[in-house]
């Protein structure tokens, strides 16, 4: 099986360094390409107004100066002679459930992957509780294999790919595996000012995050319950429910 890493915290990353470990154990092809500094938050940008630059670093390892998504078109058009069977995004530093989703770097390099018509899955690792982002390493090393190896044999329908989160708790308190749907996070964005050493003002943008309403069989429920979360994600964006409705109000 030939395999595709990639991620949103940049090519130094410890996570992609135990992805690179999970992936190697499952395969003498594995291909890194990741970018050059960390684009957390950056979701499915492109870099549009701006030159790549490829850097090779070892044997099928390269970084690039653009976004996760960059990434995944620049080794399947460039670098790599011939499609991956496998696109694996991560492992990122930090949950990525709810609607951060939609915010997510990670899981837009497993997005691309989909669109270019591979099988792709996007792995993050929760935070310890009350940590200072500090990530559980050792529980996603221990459980991803088996989870991929499960999830490269599934029969996934195209336009799909999947979100998988390891909970925060050490590899043997692990509860189970959960297939779930996305959550919901209330959500406070902010924005910070500050003066820098002139005086002028600049901002930082804000999160401030809390567990929004219980969601059967969502994503954050099953972190929480100590669980390792698979979510199926589709790009159609498509409000199928409203469809009708429309129809009607626009005849």
């Amino acid at each position: 099986m030939r395999i595709l890493i990639t991620n949103d915290d940049g090519i130094d990353a410890d996570g992609l360094a135990v992805l690179e470990r999970v992936a190697h154990a499952m395969s003498d092809d594995v291909w890194t390409v990741a970018p050059e500094t960390d684009q957390s938050g950056l979701s499915h940008s492109l870099t549009l107004s701006s030159p790549l630059r490829l850097r090779r670093l070892g044997d099928k390892r390269f970084a690039v100066r653009g976004t996760p998504t960059d990434c995944v078109i620049m080794a399947v058009r460039k670098v790599m002679d011939g499609l991956p069977d496998l696109v694996l995004s991560g492992i990122n530093a930090g949950q990525n459930i709810c609607e951060d989703v939609s915010y997510s770097g990670t899981v837009a390099g497993a997005m691309e992957g989909m669109m270019l018509g591979i099988r792709s899955i996007a792995l993050s690792q929760a935070f310890a509780p009350g940590s200072d982002r500090e990530a559980l390493w050792n529980t996603a090393e221990a459980h991803a294999p088996a989870v991929i190896e499960k999830l490269a044999g599934f029969p996934l329908p195209p336009g799909h790919l999947l979100n998988v989160n390891f909970p925060a708790v050490e590899a043997d308190a692990v509860a189970g595996i959960a297939v779930t749907r996305q959550g919901k996070l209330d959500y406070s964005l902010g924005i910070e000012e500050r003066r820098d050493g002139r005086g002028f003002p600049y901002f930082w943008l804000k999160f401030g995050r809390q567990v929004g309403p219980d969601v059967a069989e969502s994503d954050i429920a099953a972190l929480q319950a100590g669980m390792i979360s698979v979510t199926p994600l589709q790009l159609d964006l498509t409000a199928e429910s409203l469809r009708g409705q429309l129809a009607d109000a626009l005849r």
